[in-house]
């Protein structure tokens, strides 16, 4: 999803609407436009590239107004009247693309939203906001939507459907936005729409209505996010910010769910007894990219701790494939933003078989948050850069907190042995501190092998789930082809693969399984693999097999997948850093995937 913004006040609006985009630009963006009223005209500018381009573009000739809206896009009609930008896919352009075509109207871009544009002047009768109204009648699909109109200067209209937006609150102004880092220097008052309600803003006066046109009572969020929070202090990048904030967002996440005497977890948001936990037979996780990585690690808490069967799935495929959910199956869904379309979309077709539906998250306030029945929030703090990080590790702690749980409810766990769990999740903060003392070995494992282009992963039990988190970070933020498999499956075909000189990432941390994996490394050190060796402090036998090892505190083997991604997201940051990528805006992604 690309950043929205818009602007009506008393101020120049390009100054916010260019400041608005740069708060947003982490999502990824191959272009930057806004449109500005200037008292005439609606002035559009809008450049190729980076938002850069866009400031040096109009650096000599800013547009001037008090109104006006920003996008990677700005679309506009035939007549110049009528402006619009939009998140999300309009499933039936193409048949409403005809239709306009037919009756004359001249389209510049293959794009779905620029059809919201044409239809707008279409339809216009004159009525703003029942002309608008009329458009969101024809179209379908999902969608983040602002209006912008020549006729009537005063105000914006927008709108949501399974996408976020919000309306930030000023003085004498008021300002639109798809993510609260574009206004959280502006305002801390916010209203965050629901679907299907539309908003007319004007600079001293906002009115919400819903559907039907009634009008809906809003309460006003207070945003307590800190401001420095969205942005670098002092890191090169958001990533490796972010990458050295987990000490605190771990810490933060915990807090307030640990008892006093410090041997018990606690959560009040959830109400759950062991009659309630007794009345399902099956748990699902689900999730996308990184947040089903961590769904697979707590499918595996949640089994061994509390043992109830749970199955993983990815949410772009999870609905289509007619699962077996009712009212006695517990879904809970993974997302840091909130606002990813194809796990929303899972929850409320859960929901509407029955489900009782628990949602993990970062963003407060978000979709998926308004829409589960019960919420548990990571409080890891914004999350700026396209890649997660703190967001993987907070959701890990998070599940191995809620495993503990439903084992205390349940039973399944003694209380000394939840006690000894608790006091080791204490010290997961300082060992994460201590894992980010000495990166060294890794920048030099980076330049080194940087620019391989394959690298694997390899590892058994918790350690594979990890892996395959490690080999995302890789991919997406260096481009290096990286692959995690299970290290038992490697003569099922993946050794053909291995070749002299190509490195592998061996994760050895899980204690059940370490000869066997001692035993997969031994093949691909057979077959000439250079072999980076992730273990435990006190292993030294590991080394005697690999070529290089890096070494995470000594915990537990359910606890140590918390500190094993540390390096392999180093590993991943500065491999990127040695091939000159972007690492915070990775080419064709973004932050949030809220379309399908």
């Amino acid at each position: 999803m690309c950043g929205i913004v818009g602007y009506v006040g008393d101020r120049q609006a390009a100054e916010f609407l260019l400041e608005g985009l740069s708060k947003l630009e982490y999502r990824g963006y191959d272009s930057a436009g806004i449109a500005v009223y200037n008292g005439e005209n609606i002035r559009v500018e809008k450049c190729v590239g980076r938002l850069a381009a866009l400031r040096e573009k109009i650096k000599d000739d800013v547009p001037q107004g008090t109104i006006g809206i920003g996008h990677t896009h700005p679309h506009t009609d035939c007549s110049g009247d009528f402006v619009v930008v939009h998140n999300g896919i309009i499933e039936n352009y193409l048949a409403l693309k005809e239709e306009l075509i037919e009756k004359g109207h001249a389209f510049k871009s293959e794009t779905d939203t620029e059809v919201v544009a044409h239809l707008l002047e279409e339809v216009y009768n004159g009525d703003f906001e029942e002309s608008v109204r009329e458009v969101l009648r024809r179209i379908e699909g999902s969608y983040s939507l602002v209006f912008m109109c020549r006729q009537h200067p005063d105000r914006l209209i927008c709108t949501k459907q399974d996408n976020p937006l919000v309306i930030g609150l000023g003085d004498g102004e008021n300002f639109i936005a798809s993510d609260i880092p574009a206004i959280i220097n502006r305002t801390r008052r916010t209203y965050i729409l629901n679907d299907g309600e539309m908003a007319v803003v004007k600079k001293d006066a906002i009115e919400i209505t819903n559907r039907k046109g009634e009008l809906v009572t809003k309460k006003v969020f207070e945003v307590n996010w800190n401001a420095e929070a969205a942005e670098k202090g002092g890191f090169e990048h958001f990533m490796l910010k972010e990458i050295h904030e987990q000490p605190k967002a771990v810490r933060d996440t915990m807090s307030q769910r640990i008892a006093k005497d410090g041997k018990r977890i606690v959560m009040n948001e959830l109400k759950w007894n062991a009659d309630f936990l007794n009345n399902f037979n099956k748990v699902y996780i689900v999730a996308c990219g990184t947040a089903y990585h961590a769904g697979l690690v707590g499918k595996f808490y949640i089994e061994k701790l509390a043992r109830i069967p749970v199955e993983v799935d990815v949410a772009s495929e999870f609905r289509y494939r007619d699962p077996i959910v009712d009212e006695n199956t517990l879904l809970i869904v993974v997302s840091q933003s909130g606002e990813t379309s194809d796990t929303l979309a899972a929850l409320k077709e859960s929901k509407r078989r029955g489900a009782q539906t628990l949602a993990l998250t970062n963003v407060v306030g978000s979709s998926i948050a308004r829409e589960a029945d019960q919420v548990l929030y990571t409080w890891a703090g914004p999350e700026i850069a396209v890649a997660s990080t703190k967001a993987y590790t907070t959701q890990l702690i998070l599940f191995f907190m809620l495993a503990l749980y439903m084992a205390e409810i349940k039973g399944t766990l003694p209380e000394e042995k939840v006690a000894e769990f608790v006091g080791l999740l204490q010290q997961v903060p300082a060992q994460i501190s201590e894992t980010l003392s000495d990166v060294e070995p890794i920048k030099t494992f980076a330049k080194q092998y940087g620019f391989n282009e394959d690298v694997f992963y390899i590892g058994r039990s918790l350690d594979y789930d990890v892996a395959l988190e490690g080999a995302l970070k890789l991919k997406e933020i260096s481009y290096i082809h990286a692959e995690a498999y299970a290290a038992g499956e490697l003569k099922h075909g993946t050794l053909a693969l291995i070749v002299e000189g190509v490195p592998v990432i061996a994760l050895a941390t899980q204690k059940s399984v370490y000869e066997k994996t001692l035993s997969n490394i031994k093949e691909v050190k057979a077959r000439d693999a250079v072999v980076i060796g992730i273990a435990a402090a006190g292993d030294e036998e590991l080394e005697k097999y690999v070529d290089h090892v890096i070494r995470v505190p000594e915990t537990d083997e359910l606890l140590i997948p918390i500190l094993t991604v540390v390096p392999l997201q180093l590993l991943a940051y500065y491999a990127a850093i040695t091939r000159g990528c972007d690492v915070d805006k990775p080419r064709n992604l973004a932050k949030s995937v809220t379309v399908e």
